[in-house]
């Protein structure tokens, strides 16, 4: 194999050498239990606080707003069912998307089985929202709206700011699913309107198994973790120190040379984009073409699987995806693809590359390189492509 080159990154990230430097003292000599009152466990829970100040700093929160999780999964299923069921008498309804993670279509799902009512708003087809769907889904028993910053599959940048302004007109709380956006977009909580909000160290340079949920001051939701009194009494459980540390490092600097890295990244992206329109017919992009994340290109190419196109990658050392890493082995197409109106045969032919800062132009001309080659063999080879 040539060279190895890494373009999923909506899927996870590499760990930055100065996030796991910051980890290993507390995986080893500071190993103290937070909880605990002796030096060691001071120690630790010094660092789960420097850690919390960085995260609030990066989404201009205050520190008693960050509450600590295991990832972008319980910080979504936390968000959802705490103000869910903490809200119920005031009203039973929540809108969302058709096209957001499965952390939350499949905790509305289940909140429908408890008697709730859900309103899940289409999508145009570049993969935003009307807003005027959504002023006309609220209803006066209206208590949560959970629409996701950005999209995990195409990249499409939703208008939170608007949102986030309407539900504060209506006094309904909004949560925003926020995994793919932090480190790409700079978010103002308080000027966006942001009652709750879910991301996941992973995501942008961090530890896996971490995550946060902001939760604006007063905002009434139920612990769903129950136990000791860690995270000011509302998450139970010995906290992950390493993780958090980690976490913190991780948000501090992603967020740190932000302006310069979208750049950087949208060069990468829009020069991909360009060469896969231009040299491989019946290619579509999927998403918006401006508003969506800097590193995310999502095509799909017609008359071939997209599985395929991923294991012949992989064989010239590029890691890519078809979707959401959390469907991946799925014999269904992806939701996404079919609520932007892609049909299932052409949503079955999707590929995903995500970029980091870590990828080159050198990388975007490799692919440039091999990726024609693997389409034209494999339409060759297909019966559909014989059937157009």
């Amino acid at each position: 194999m040539e060279k190895q080159i890494y373009m999923d990154n909506a899927a996870t990230t590499s760990i930055y050498p100065d996030v796991l430097d910051s980890m290993l003292p507390y995986l080893k000599e500071n190993y103290g239990n937070p909880s605990s009152i002796y030096s060691l466990g001071r120690e630790s829970k010094k660092a789960i606080e420097l850690a919390r100040e960085k995260v609030a700093k990066a989404i201009n929160a205050n520190t008693n707003e960050i509450y600590f999780t295991s990832g972008g999964t319980e910080s979504d299923n936390w968000a959802i069912k705490g103000v869910a069921f903490a809200n119920e008498s005031k009203g039973k309804h929540i809108i969302t998307s058709n096209i957001e993670h499965h952390a939350v279509l499949h905790t509305c799902q289940y909140l429908e089985k408890c008697g709730f009512e859900i309103t899940y708003l289409p999508v145009k087809s570049n993969g935003i929202i009307d807003i005027q769907d959504l002023k006309k889904a609220i209803r006066k028993d209206t208590i949560l709206i959970s629409i996701m910053y950005a999209n995990n599959e195409i990249g499409t940048i939703q208008p939170i700011e608007e949102i986030g302004k309407i539900a504060k007109e209506n006094g309904i709380c909004f949560h925003t699913d926020a995994v793919q956006a932090i480190g790409n977009i700079k978010i103002d909580v308080n000027r966006l309107n942001i009652d709750l909000l879910s991301l996941s160290g992973h995501k942008f340079h961090g530890p896996k198994g971490v995550g946060v949920l902001y939760i604006r001051e007063n905002t009434k939701i139920l612990n769903m973790i129950h136990g000791g009194g860690q995270e000011f009494k509302k998450r139970a459980g010995t906290e992950n120190v390493a993780g958090i540390v980690g976490l913190g490092t991780a948000i501090e600097i992603a967020t740190r040379d932000i302006t310069k890295n979208t750049l950087y990244l949208i060069g990468l992206r829009d020069r991909l984009i360009q060469g896969l329109l231009q040299n491989i017919p019946d290619t579509i992009l999927n998403g918006d073409p401006i508003s969506r994340l800097p590193g995310n290109i999502n095509v799909c190419f017609k008359y071939i699987e997209g599985e395929s196109i991923i294991l012949l990658l992989d064989q010239s050392g590029i890691s890519a995806s078809s979707g959401s890493a959390c469907t991946s082995g799925s014999l269904e197409p992806s939701h996404v693809l079919l609520a932007i109106g892609r049909s299932h045969e052409i949503a079955h032919g999707s590929l995903r590359l995500s970029l980091s800062t870590e990828n080159s132009i050198d990388d975007i001309d490799f692919v440039l390189e091999r990726l024609p080659v693997i389409v034209k063999n494999l339409r060759d080879m297909s019966p559909l492509t014989k059937n157009k």
